[in-house]
Order: structure tokens, then C-alpha cells, then sequence
């Protein structure tokens, strides 16, 4: 029996707000992976553990969710006025690939901070105390993002009293703002794909729901809770569990995709799981989090629940959070709606998790809405560095 010794690729292993990744300098990935293709993939998918036909990733450094199978690769930036060029991978749990059709908002937060503690950021621009700005290039969805870190003595602080809603222990707060978040397209469209703030979408076999469309933060897919039998207080139990109920979610994201030009044809969902998200809101109630806290309905403007990559998520996505911050602030959206209507500038919302707060600015300027940029606050922590392991002969060179 041949045998390929391992190799070892530095990378640094990071919490950013509620998610988990791998982070690489791309100058440290093997030759092979430092050009997008198959090689990459495959040295990510190694690395990840995928693909897993028992959905647990033990053999790699996934987690077994979509929140903790993901991987970041970072590059000095070569866009003028900005530090970092940032570049995100969703890999998948139990098939062959690697998404890269969407940004992660929650380890946004992380790449400031392993942009300044990896020579990514000129000296000059990181104080000995304060705060330093980090610019951010996102290379997937082509949009700045401005990531506020604190600096203590020189070097990034990650201990704080900041707490966020669906990670454990407090940390230090990392501010975050999506410029111009809405992805109004090639053609200078509106945000909204279709042209509407909320659209009948019919679905085969399923049924006919009212819809918001939404390019903002990631292409997100908004359905009101009772028009698909929930209350909007559901935790991951209530639906990650029901296989029929996940196989309707999927089919109505799938038709979504087609409704909003993401895709030409559903088949085409199966490989794009990362985008475009589905959401449902409702209404405030009152309810228990995970973490057996009470949520009361009194807390928070509107109670919004969102899947990724096929199952209900934990808290909430820092994309999703955007895009829900920014339909927020424009009347007549779903999102707005539930949340009572009117103009806001800043929405709570209750996810299973907790809550969180978004703002966001919208403007209606040459008959579209525009949104500056949106913005939260999150946390991150490096929780290991060094190397990473994989077989030789996992990727080819």
C-alpha cells in the first residue's frame, strides 16, 4: 500500500460573531491553491473534512454546521484604498464543493483583526491604542467593508465585556459597516430584482406566498412565518428535524433563486446553496432562546428566522443580518412590515439565539432604493494557530 506523507499549510483558526473558519494568508496556500479552481477546492474541502457522508466532518476541522464549515483566504489588497482583499468559502458538509457565490458577515469580523496580526495592514495605519480602521476588499461580492478593531498596546484586542447573542463568552466589540450593500447589478437596477418591495412567488406543489427579494448583504429571500405554518419563534429543533419541511424550504428557495435571475433553471439550486438565503419573519411574541433565556416580545421590533446551506440557523447570519437591517428601513418590504411599518433607521430582531440590533439608511433617489451602508457590531477571537494538515496527495498540484 503506497502512502503520501501530510504537508503543512499555516492557518489560523478563528470565531468571527457566530461562525467558525479556517483562515489562510494566500501566500502560504501550495502553489497549485493560490489560483481559484479545482486544486483550491480540494485542499479546502480536505482541510474542512468534506465531503462527509456521515454529516460530522470528524476527519477536518469543520463542525458539522454551516456555521462551522467555512474557510477565508486573505491577501494584502491590491484595490486602491483598501488594506485586505477578502475572500470567502462555504464548504459543503456532505457533497463536493465549495461555494463561493456569497460573503459570510459574521467572520467579516474576524478579518480585520487577522488582517492587522498578519502584516496585512501598514504599521503606520494601526495605533498603539484606539481603534484602527480596516479597510476591507470583499472579493466575492465586490463591496467594501469597513471593520473597526481595537488596538491595546500594539496589538489587536480580543478580551472584552461585549456580548453577543449566540457565542458563550464576552469579548471585545468589533464594529462593522457594509458600504453600499445592495447589490444593484451590472445594469444600475434596483436592489430589488424584480422591482417590487414584495412579490407573489409560486411555488409547484407547495403553494403561492408573498415574498421580499432583496440583493443587500446577501441575496435573501423573506416569506411571512404564518403564510408557511410558523409562528416565527422557532428554534433549530423545531425544523432541522423535519426532513419533508426542509425538502419544502429548499424547493421554495429554489424557485426564489429563478424568480430573482440568481439562476436559470431550480437544478441549478443544488450546486448554489450558499445564495440565495430564505427567511421567514412574523410579528413580536415572547419566547425562550437556545440558551433558555427569555426573549419578550417587548425586546424587539420583529422575530426573523433564516436557514443556511439547507438547515435553520443558530442565531442569524451577518449577511442575512444586513439584509434585514436594510428591508427594514424601506416601507412596504415584509421585513418592514412585520416590524410595524414606517421609516427606521435601526431594527432588534429576535433569532433563535437572542437578539440583535442592525441599522441601516435607505434613500429613494432616481425612482430605486439606495442604501449607504448598514451596520453591527460583533466579536472575534483567534482560537488556534499554526498549521493545518492535509495528505499530499488530497489536492492536485
Amino acid at each position: 500500500m503506497s502512502s503520501v506523507p501530510q504537508i503543512k499549510v499555516p492557518a489560523t483558526y478563528m470565531r468571527g460573531g457566530t461562525s467558525k473558519g479556517v483562515f489562510f494568508n494566500l501566500n502560504d496556500l501550495p502553489q497549485a491553491a493560490q489560483v481559484a479552481g479545482k486544486a483550491r477546492d480540494q485542499l479546502l474541502l480536505r482541510v474542512i473534512g468534506s465531503p462527509d457522508p456521515y454529516g460530522k466532518q470528524i476527519d477536518g476541522m469543520g463542525g458539522a454546521t454551516s456555521s462551522t464549515s467555512k474557510t477565508v483566504i486573505l491577501t494584502k489588497s491590491s484595490e486602491p484604498e483598501h488594506d485586505v482583499d477578502y475572500l470567502f468559502g462555504q464548504v459543503s458538509i456532505d457533497q463536493a464543493f465549495v461555494d463561493w457565490s456569497g460573503n459570510c458577515g459574521n467572520l467579516t469580523a474576524a478579518v480585520g483583526s487577522f488582517a492587522i496580526s498578519n502584516g496585512l495592514v501598514d504599521a503606520d495605519r494601526i495605533p498603539e491604542n484606539g481603534i484602527c480602521t480596516v479597510r476591507i476588499w470583499q472579493k466575492n461580492i465586490q463591496k467594501t467593508i469597513i471593520a473597526h478593531v481595537p488596538v491595546t498596546n500594539g496589538q489587536v484586542q480580543e478580551t472584552g465585556d461585549f456580548e453577543l447573542d449566540g457565542v458563550t463568552f464576552p469579548a471585545a466589540e468589533v464594529q462593522i459597516e457594509f458600504l453600499d450593500p445592495a447589490d444593484d447589478g451590472e445594469e444600475g437596477g434596483d436592489m430589488f430584482p424584480t422591482g417590487n418591495v414584495v412579490d407573489q412567488l409560486v411555488v409547484p406543489d407547495v403553494g403561492t406566498f408573498q415574498a421580499t427579494f432583496i440583493n443587500a448583504g446577501i441575496p435573501t429571500i423573506f416569506l411571512n412565518a404564518e403564510d408557511i405554518g410558523y409562528q416565527g419563534t422557532e428554534l433549530q429543533d423545531h425544523i432541522n428535524g423535519d426532513a419533508a419541511a426542509l425538502a419544502r424550504f429548499e424547493k421554495i428557495r429554489a424557485y426564489g433563486a429563478v424568480h430573482m435571475g440568481l439562476i436559470k433553471d431550480i437544478s441549478e439550486a443544488a450546486a448554489r446553496q450558499h445564495t440565495p438565503k430564505i427567511a421567514f419573519v412574523s410579528k413580536p411574541k415572547s419566547y425562550t432562546s437556545s440558551s433558555g433565556k427569555t426573549v419578550e416580545a417587548t425586546d424587539v421590533d420583529l422575530l426573523v428566522r433564516a436557514l443556511s446551506m439547507g438547515k435553520l440557523h443558530h442565531a442569524m447570519m451577518g449577511t442575512a443580518a444586513v439584509a434585514i437591517g436594510t428591508a427594514a428601513a424601506i416601507p412596504g418590504t415584509l421585513v418592514n412590515l412585520a416590524a410595524g411599518g414606517g421609516e427606521r433607521e435601526a431594527v432588534r430582531f429576535g433569532h433563535p439565539s437572542g437578539t440583535l440590533r442592525v441599522g441601516a439608511q435607505a434613500e429613494f433617489i432616481n425612482d430605486k432604493w439606495a442604501v449607504k451602508k448598514a451596520i453591527m457590531s460583533r466579536s472575534a477571537r483567534v482560537l488556534m494557530e499554526g498549521w493545518v494538515r492535509v495528505p499530499g496527495d488530497s489536492f492536485s498540484s
